[in-house]
């Protein structure tokens, strides 16, 4: 069995996600979308790496499947759409495809969580819907009617295969 230090390793991934997340919408909250932006791809590659590691050392746990889903909400969710309310133009359409995006990506995190699947993910996942954003930011663009659209594709039916 592996040590405690090496059995927690995942979960530093995952804080490492969740930092990410929250260093992002502060800077965000600070104007400085471009760094913004990047903190999301860098906790996407927390987010790769937690889960791997994970299965690679078997050290899986319900903390951290928990632990993942509230970094993820807070970095894919949150950080990014906070990048499309911050970068667009206000008005009733830029705060609804605020708050959509927000709410589709915890629903799409509960049913992961609720109706785990093998080999495919239903719907887009978080991640790269924030990614999505986030590039999307770099260039200083932001499309309620795109944010729109994948927090839709992020609780629709439609398989992808996970990678």
């Amino acid at each position: 069995m592996p040590s405690p230090v090496v059995r927690s390793l995942p979960n530093w991934f995952t804080i490492g996600n969740l930092l990410c997340g929250i260093f992002s919408i502060i800077l965000n909250m600070n104007d400085v979308i471009g760094f913004a932006a990047l903190l999301i791809f860098a906790a996407a590659l927390m987010d790769l790496f937690d889960g791997r590691i994970a299965r690679r050392l078997n050290v899986n746990s319900e903390v951290g499947v928990e632990l993942d889903s509230l970094a993820d909400i807070v970095s894919f969710g949150v950080a990014p759409a906070l990048l499309v309310y911050s970068l667009a133009p206000p008005s009733m359409l830029t705060s609804f495809a605020f708050t959509f995006y927000a709410a589709m990506g915890a629903l799409r995190l509960a049913r992961f969580s609720a109706s785990p699947t093998i080999g495919y993910f239903m719907g887009i996942p978080i991640p790269l819907a924030g990614m999505i954003i986030a590039g999307m930011a770099l260039f200083d663009y932001s499309n309620a009617y795109i944010t729109i659209l994948l927090a839709i594709l992020m609780v629709s039916p439609i398989r992808v295969k996970k990678f």
